[in-house]
């Protein structure tokens, strides 16, 4: 969502501007463009979005984006890309049909010219982020233009779409959708190089490098731009390589030639560029990649949709029923391309195989194109992604803006001490100067550093980060959601068995389903017949589930040839049949007898029509016909909860709910089958067009199948590292809610003695208003009419814990399904935190509902982690603060990281690495601005005697100590186990801000010391060429022939005592802040094993007490050091020891203290926790209503009353 502002170009507003831009050298054209808000309101005034020549857009949601777009207008003969364009055509003079070209070409503006009366005035529009806004006169709004996705009835598709668009239409439509291809345009080096160096940090450092020169800072000037240079051509290869593997992967496919159906029935080959909404494609029976959405109007489609979903499992397409063919149907109905999945055609998706009648082709209406596409705006969320909200980002700015205020007081500084000393031809340099001191240049170099070398240790560990900056927000991860199939539990089912119902009665279970006195039951057609499979390239493909069942009773599929198909009028069925293995065969058989032994035994099923597979609907459904039977048969399978609502009454056993129960709890999952026999006078061709709800129902239950899904061998380790670290784990399933429950048992999600509540929502009906009914999944089965009285043991209990963390470790959890959900989030809004703060099972949960439980848990302030293995977890994975994919398909793309190892055992590992970066931020951050206030008070107390440091000492500074010591410091590895404790998500906060204060005040006393002690030396004097502190010079020819050259050089005050002490002093500070701030345990490993760390600091150490305790005139001349007592240089040493000391204790007091001192000093008082959840939990402690009672029932109130949204009522 966003809001949008009309404006117009002012032209007295765009002179004040020019005249600004030229007074302030260009700054403020630089300012107008970093704030596109500021630049239009600068040079436009505000209007009616109707007469607005510029549009301002700001997004609605919590960081208020602002964007701008020019409108333009476009000739056209219509307003609308899909009105009738027929009574204008025909106004035309002459009787000539109008063409329109996409490119505004001269022939094409003259031909405009010669239809001129006919046009309609020209239709206005913007283009932002990749998607068209047309001016909407109705709704006096600007609106996306839509295809045939929006309003558009089935019936219509059939009866007005299906006939194709003339010429003339096409290219009509053309003008509005324009070229049918997600174009991710790779900039041009110079265009990407434009845009990084106009980037404030880097216009900075020009301003730095500038006055650097104009100050003969030369050697530094140079290595900051080389360094500057180096950032921007890594910055340049890095995004450029993104925008190619995007072009590269969205372009591999994007322009095949297609076929498509005109008005007239003539196929017209084209560029799949030149597609419109409303062309009719025709599916080669070879396959394709799909260029666009697409709904299929006839015939059958084999489509691999891996690129959008995940699951490499082909699905079965087939074509849109006509409404208008259905006189029962319950009526006509939206297309819609999400609710009508198993009907349309996605771009991006391969079409393997189609299935066709004969004499008419394979047909599909294309709906949507370019990015208004699945993959359009799949591509769009990464091309446009939303901007990572993270605290430690949103301080870090703090943290500049503090920077930028101490500056600002030392630029302030500077300027005063300068005019009281009466300098005046340093002062501004010298003031100016102070800012790029205090702002580090080498910050964002060091900020990435740690992000880098996780991002590689990740990758060596088999996971691939294409969001690098997730990582750091992975270290705060405190709730992880899982799927369940394929990622708790292994890919692949079992079939542990089957149990039939006979005369509404289940029999024994039963190991074995290929028996021989089963092999021409109704149940044994109905599991060789209700699956998705289909053979590619001789091998049986499709869903596991299916492919097990299918195995089991050891029968065979056979499909149609297309030379068979075409000598009949009509789609040749699937067919399948046993393998003579299992027919009982006679030993002793002549031949004779083994030809009418074949005969008999022709036993053969065909498929008839498949309504495949919904995860909304949770079943599928086949109509088969066996070989010589007049009557077909419906068969289905699915959610046995589902499958007996549909089945007639008297068929399903009275315990059906407490067999089926007894296998969820253990684990299983259980599938249900029923059985219908059809009509005699449904004949072929009506099967082909019928409705489903009028196939399924008035079924006959026929039993369960059971099917075992063993957990991962990996799993109750990682469940267990991740609950000993305070890690909250969630499973988010599309299985039975039973099943969830027993598998969250059995891998420790919960504990044994841990208690769960079901949530069962029921929507308002019949005049009721919705309602929960609350169960406890043990006592279920317990509660009976003996004993109504509830166990005080079944109430949970709750705990009260020290930390507030524990708090999410009480003893009950809830569990609700996918219907439930739905109900709560509509009606129940108010009691969504407090189910979401306990809620650990979530089942038979569709795609959308997954992405709206994250949110929902990202509400109360969680740190959402998501782990799925890629079929119908992309939304969620997406939408995680770090969400985890198991696939290596192309849809990991839409998720930050992406596991070679399908395991869960990646989940620690990141969570791991994601704390050791940022911990490593949170080092490098305090030690950067240690480094520059250091510098900042090195340079604001020599600044006071009219002195500075040397150029060379800058330069060994913020090159040899600095960038050296960032860049190691970052190399700590992970530590090897996860904690029980989190990392601070951001820098204010009270230990971190205590650790870098009371560094600041410790580095400022013991410079301060050095400066003011040195000055109280008896050799002490002002330094001039002349001096002798060490007693070295013994001729004064010496002197003299060094004291013109030394005072040329040095007339900027370098080279004096004051200075030589403090560039000593403050040398060491660095590296003590740098080690005293290497944290090691218990996130990262010890500073001690990380060893360039290790060796850079002790050869920096070892050189700076070689340079101050034996001094070198080549050394001492290159960093304008003067000589100095010996006895001085060993006081300064003590002087390091002593800060070096104090500096490490008090850093462990504040790591041990710092918290209770804070509070002590400045009398803070227990706060409420800053987390939503936290401070829920805490309520929820002393709210005796909560958790539920056993057999009570949530009501929604009536919108009339007053007092919140719910109340609670006891069933007797």
């Amino acid at each position: 969502m966003q809001e949008i502002y009309g404006y117009e170009l002012c032209r007295w507003k765009l002179v004040l501007v020019t005249v600004g831009v030229i007074c302030s050298g260009g700054f403020l054209l630089l300012l107008l463009y970093w704030m596109p808000q500021w630049r239009v309101k600068a040079t436009c005034k505000k209007t009616t979005l109707k007469d607005c020549e510029v549009v301002l857009l700001r997004t609605t949601d919590e960081f208020k984006i602002w964007f701008c777009a020019k409108v333009r207008v476009m000739p056209s003969l219509g307003a609308s890309p899909l009105q009738n364009l027929d009574p204008i055509v025909h106004k035309v003079p002459n009787g000539h049909t109008v063409h329109f070209c996409e490119s505004a070409a001269e022939e094409n503006k003259n031909y405009l010219k010669k239809y001129l009366p006919v046009i309609v005035s020209g239709i206005r529009y913007f283009t932002h982020h990749s998607v068209k806004y047309f001016w909407n006169d109705s709704a006096q709004s600007f609106d996306v233009v839509r295809g045939l996705d929006d309003s558009t009835f089935c019936s219509s598709i059939h009866n007005e779409h299906s006939r194709g668009l003339t010429k003339e239409m096409r290219d009509y439509r053309k003008m509005f959708f324009g070229i049918n291809e997600i174009a991710v345009k790779v900039p041009s080096i110079f265009k990407l190089l434009i845009k990084e160096v106009l980037n404030p940090f880097y216009i900075f450092q020009l301003f730095s490098v500038i006055l650097w020169i104009t100050d003969e800072y030369h050697y530094y000037a140079l290595a900051i731009v080389i360094m500057s240079v180096l950032s921007i051509v890594s910055s340049l290869y890095t995004v450029r390589k993104q925008y190619v593997m995007l072009h590269d992967m969205v372009a591999a496919h994007s322009i095949v030639r297609v076929s498509v159906c005109r008005r007239n029935q003539e196929i017209e080959e084209i560029l799949s560029t030149n597609l419109v909404p409303g062309d009719i494609m025709l599916i080669p029976s070879n396959g394709t990649i799909m260029p666009c959405d697409a709904v299929l109007l006839s015939g059958t489609c084999i489509v691999n949709e891996s690129m959008l979903t995940g699951e490499s499992v082909p699905v079965t397409k087939i074509n849109l029923p006509n409404p208008s063919e259905y006189p029962k149907a319950t009526g006509d109905e939206i297309y819609s391309p999400e609710a009508h999945k198993r009907h349309t055609l996605f771009c991006g998706t391969s079409v393997i195989q189609t299935r066709f009648y004969t004499g008419e082709l394979v047909k599909a209406l294309v709906v949507r194109t370019g990015f208004n596409t699945a993959k359009g705006q799949l591509v769009r969320s990464i091309l446009y992604p939303k901007p990572t909200d993270f605290k430690l980002y949103r301080d870090a700015y703090w943290f500049l803006l503090s920077l930028v205020v101490v500056a600002g007081i030392g630029f302030i500084y500077t300027i005063v001490n300068s005019i009281l000393n009466e300098v005046s031809h340093t002062i501004v340099i010298e003031s100016l100067d102070i800012i790029t001191i205090t702002v580090p240049p080498a910050l964002p170099a060091a900020m990435t550093a740690g992000i880098v070398y996780a991002q590689r240790r990740l990758k060596k560990i088999g996971i691939f980060c294409i969001s690098p900056q997730r990582i750091n927000i992975c270290g705060q991860l405190n709730l992880v959601c899982f799927d369940k199939t394929g990622t708790l539990t292994e890919d692949g089912l079992d079939l542990w068995g089957i149990q039939r119902v006979e005369n509404a009665r289940f029999l024994l279970p039963e190991e074995r389903a290929c028996s021989e006195s089963l092999l021409k039951s109704e149940f044994i057609a109905c599991m060789a017949t209700c699956h998705s499979l289909t053979k590619i390239e001789g091998e049986l493909s499709g869903d596991p589930l299916d492919l097990k069942m299918f195995e089991a009773i050891g029968w065979i599929l056979e499909e149609a040839t297309e030379e068979e198909t075409a000598l009949h009028n009509r789609i040749m069925p699937t067919v399948v049949r046993p393998s003579k293995q299992l027919f009982p065969e006679s030993k002793q058989a002549t031949d004779q007898e083994m030809e009418l032994f074949e005969l008999s035994t022709t036993y053969e099923i065909g498929i008839v029509r498949q309504f495949p597979f919904s995860s909304v609907l949770q079943r599928m459904c086949v109509i088969a016909r066996i070989l010589g039977e007049k009557r077909m048969d419906a068969y289905m399978k699915g959610a046995p909860e589902v499958i007996a609502s549909l089945c007639k009454q008297e068929t399903v056993p009275v315990d059906f709910e407490s067999v089926l129960e007894e296998y969820t709890k253990q684990g299983f999952r259980v599938i249900a089958l029923a059985h219908r026999k059809l009509e005699s006078k449904l004949t072929w061709h009506k099967v082909q067009t019928i409705n489903r709800d009028a196939i399924e129902s008035n079924m006959d239950f026929m039993g369960l199948i059971i099917m075992q899904n063993k957990l991962k061998q990996e799993t109750p380790t990682v469940l267990e590292d991740l609950h000993k670290a305070n890690i909250r784990t969630v499973m988010v399933t599309g299985d039975n809610m039973l099943t969830a429950i027993s598998v969250a048992r059995d891998c420790g999600m919960i504990l044994p003695q841990d208690k769960v509540i079901i949530a069962e929502a029921l929507p308002p009906k019949d005049g009721q208003a919705a309602r929960i009914n609350w169960h406890y999944a043990d006592t279920l089965t317990r509660c009976t009419s003996s004993s109504p009285a509830i166990n005080s043991e079944d109430i949970p209990v709750k705990l009260v814990h020290e930390s507030l963390e524990d708090l999410q470790m009480t003893k009950y959890h809830f569990a609700m399904n996918g219907k439930s959900f739905a109900v709560i989030l509509e009606h129940f809004q108010d009691l969504v935190p407090k189910l979401v703060l306990h809620g650990t099972v979530f089942a038979r949960m569709a795609p959308d509902q997954k992405t709206q439980l994250v949110e929902a848990l990202q509400n109360v302030d969680y740190y959402v982690g998501m782990c799925g293995d890629g079929a119908n977890d992309c939304g969620a994975l997406k939408r995680a603060h770090g969400g985890i994919s198991l696939s290596e398909l192309e849809a990991s793309v839409a998720s930050p990281f992406t596991s070679r190892t399908p395991s869960i055992s990646c989940v620690p590992k990141l969570i791991r690495e994601g704390r050791a970066a940022l911990i490593t931020s949170f080092c490098v951050f305090k030690f950067m601005a240690l480094y520059s206030i250091i510098q900042y008070i090195s340079v604001t107390l020599l600044y006071s005697i009219l002195s500075n440091l040397g150029d060379h000492q800058f330069l060994f500074i913020d090159l040899a100590i600095i960038l050296v010591v960032v860049f190691t410091m970052s190399l700590n590895p992970a530590w090897k186990e996860l904690v029980a404790r989190r990392p601070p998500s951001g820098l204010i906060s009270g230990p971190l801000l205590c650790s870098v204060l009371s560094q600041i005040i410790i580095c400022l006393v013991f410079q301060t010391v050095g400066f003011l002690w040195v000055k109280q030396q008896p050799w002490f004097e002002r330094w001039t060429p002349e001096s002798d502190a060490c007693n070295i010079l013994d001729a004064t020819n010496i002197s003299s022939a060094h004291s013109g050259n030394e005072t040329l050089d040095d007339e900027h005050n370098i080279k004096n005592y004051e200075n030589t002490t403090l560039f000593f002093i403050s040398s060491f500070q660095y590296l003590i802040v740098a080690i005293v701030f290497s944290k090691g345990k218990p996130f990262r490993q010890p500073c001690y094993k990380n060893f360039l760390f290790v060796t850079s600091v002790v050869v920096l150490y070892v050189f700076l007490f070689f340079i101050m305790l034996h001094p070198s005139e080549l050394i001492d001349t290159s960093f304008e050091l003067v000589c100095v007592p010996y006895e001085w240089r060993l006081r300064i040493l003590i002087i390091v020891i002593v800060n070096a000391i104090v500096s490490v204790l008090m850093e462990e007091a504040v790591d041990r203290l710092g918290v209770c001192f804070l509070s002590s000093l400045f009398g803070y008082r227990e706060k409420t926790p800053k987390a939503k959840y936290m401070h829920l939990a805490q309520e929820l402690l002393v709210d005796p209503e909560w958790p539920p009672k056993p057999r009570t029932t949530t009501e929604a109130k009536v919108p009339s009353q007053e007092n919140g949204s719910y109340q609670i009522i006891t069933l007797t």
